[in-house]
């Protein structure tokens, strides 16, 4: 018999879909479980009393009845609130569905988060507060390449351990390659400088100490292109949500403007 327990708990809604007539399956990403789902006898009625606690979107103080194997069950929500600039605005909403897409799939269910859950609820409240999606997103998305087991080197330069050269990214060798060492891999991404340093201040930042900086479109696109590639060969997924963003980053493109994300790892970084 599956052993379960009534407990508290904070939690992110990742998803929900209807389950019989009336009632509803809800994933939740939880800060002490990991993602699990949950089942809600009739939530689909009118009067549905936690209705507002299951909006996609949402995060919430939940009380429940956690299952380690199988479905577990809500009982009460202490407290609830909704990242309303991303639930009233596709392309942030389409941003914010690849983040918790990603988190889906990177952890099995069941397995504890760590400090991921709390990096995950700052960067939707970044992206509701305003700073840059597209942003935000290369962050989650650089950062996770090590839960996916795709530990790219991005201190140095994989050959010699220079940090004091220009850089190009080889998949080949796994990481960074100095000037000096572009030889050695003719099939290197030639990738824009900038979006070197872009991928390698993504890696270690800080999500919490973001402040300011402005990055153009053209180093915004050639940093996609390299996080699109080491996706694409080296962990191999693509989901139906990065999709549609793609198809909004190409509509988007022809919309020139400046793009607003910080870190306070380099106060004074502007894409001159």
């Amino acid at each position: 018999m599956a052993e379960h327990r009534f407990e508290d708990f904070n939690g992110l809604v990742i998803f929900r879909r209807n389950y019989k007539e009336k009632d509803m399956l809800v994933k939740i990403l939880t800060d002490r479980f990991g993602k699990k789902m949950f089942y809600l006898r009739g939530a689909n009625s009118p009067r549905f009393r936690m209705a507002a606690a299951i909006l996609p979107f949402t995060k919430a103080e939940y009380g429940g009845d956690i299952r380690d194997d199988g479905l577990s069950f809500l009982n009460n929500v202490k407290s609830a609130s909704q990242f309303q600039a991303i639930s009233n605005d596709l392309f942030l909403n389409a941003y914010a569905t690849y983040i918790l897409n990603l988190i889906d799939v990177a952890f099995p269910d069941s397995q504890p988060l760590g400090f991921w859950y709390g990096r995950i609820e700052q960067a939707l409240t970044l992206i509701d507060e305003g700073f840059d999606a597209a942003m935000i997103t290369h962050i989650i998305e650089i950062q996770l390449l090590q839960v996916f087991g795709v530990q790219p080197h991005l201190e140095s330069c994989v050959v010699c351990g220079r940090t004091d050269l220009a850089f190009d990214y080889s998949e080949s060798y796994g990481g960074l390659l100095c000037q000096r060492h572009w030889h050695l891999d003719p099939n290197r991404l030639h990738a824009n400088s900038r979006a070197i340093y872009y991928l390698r201040l993504f890696s270690v930042i800080d999500l919490f100490k973001i402040q300011s900086v402005t990055v153009k479109p053209e180093t915004e696109a050639a940093l996609k292109a390299i996080v699109d590639q080491i996706y694409q060969n080296s962990v191999g997924l693509v989901l139906k949500s990065k999709q549609f963003i793609d198809k909004m980053f190409t509509f988007d493109s022809a919309m020139p403007k400046l793009k607003k994300v910080a870190p306070e790892i380099d106060r004074s970084s502007k894409d001159d």
